[in-house]
């Protein structure tokens, strides 16, 4: 048995990269793996494996699962790559549906109805659980069921996927906005512990309102503004972008300022 964690000390500031990977547990991913393995199957059996068609449509299904694994995995460091590669897993899932619904037409195959008996009991099996079975596709009959029937059964898992990719999504995009990505959280703790030792924050730099460039710290040293601190562009005197003194912090969309260069020192 694991001895138990050790709680944080008083004062310590609470963990700010979370735990990475997980993914096996994720329903999406649980699927994508399912779906893969059916595609490889399908595409054995009834796809030439010699056309284009065949590595295209078992590559789209190891996209889905593999960009599940690698979003979670890279969620400790990075939430932004985290909802890309989610996005791009749902977005090969959804290539790969159109192989299939490609398949069915121009074969003259049915193509169930997402409300039919056969696709009710498609999105039955898998709520049973039988992830938990040893060899999940012998479920499906991958590997004996018609052409049509396999086809089908991998759409209503396709579609089970994506949908939960979609929520995936939007809960990362909420996330997101609510609490911000990891740089944003460390300069957070960072502020924190500094005011607990009683440091002072230094503002940072923001960026130059005309050109991008970092901005430097001066004291403007003539005119109607003389002896006020501002923020003058690191490339003076060739860029005179200026920004106020209290406009600190990175800026994305930083707005023109009425401050202009009149001298000064940094």
């Amino acid at each position: 048995m694991k001895p138990a964690k050790k709680p944080d000390k008083p004062g310590q500031p609470e963990r700010i990269l979370p735990k990475q990977g997980g993914y096996r547990k994720l329903k999406s991913f649980q699927i994508a793996e399912l779906i893969y393995d059916g595609t490889v199957c399908f595409c054995n059996r009834f796809i030439d494996r010699r056309s284009r068609t065949h590595d295209q449509m078992v590559q789209a299904a190891r996209s889905g699962r593999q960009n599940i694994a690698e979003g979670s995995v890279v969620s400790r460091t990075s939430k932004k790559m985290e909802l890309k590669l989610t996005n791009v897993a749902n977005a090969s899932l959804e290539e790969l549906l159109l192989d299939y619904e490609d398949y069915l037409r121009q074969n003259k195959l049915v193509q169930w109805d997402k409300n039919s008996p056969e696709a009710l009991r498609v999105r039955g099996k898998y709520k049973s659980d039988v992830s938990a079975a040893s060899d999940v596709s012998d479920v499906y009959d991958f590997t004996t069921a018609a052409a049509e029937v396999t086809a089908n059964t991998l759409i209503c898992l396709i579609h089970q996927a994506t949908y939960l990719l979609k929520r995936q999504i939007q809960r990362l995009e909420e996330d997101f906005l609510e609490q911000g990505g990891i740089t944003e959280r460390l300069y957070r703790e960072r502020v924190k512990v500094r005011e607990a030792a009683g440091v002072p924050e230094t503002p940072q730099a923001p960026q130059c309102p005309r050109c991008g460039k970092v901005m430097v710290r001066r004291v403007a040293g003539r005119g109607p503004h003389k002896g006020q601190p501002f923020w003058g562009c690191s490339g003076y005197p060739d860029c005179t972008g200026t920004r106020p003194a209290d406009q600190g912090g990175p800026a994305n969309n930083p707005d023109e300022s009425n401050f202009q260069h009149e001298g000064g020192e940094a």
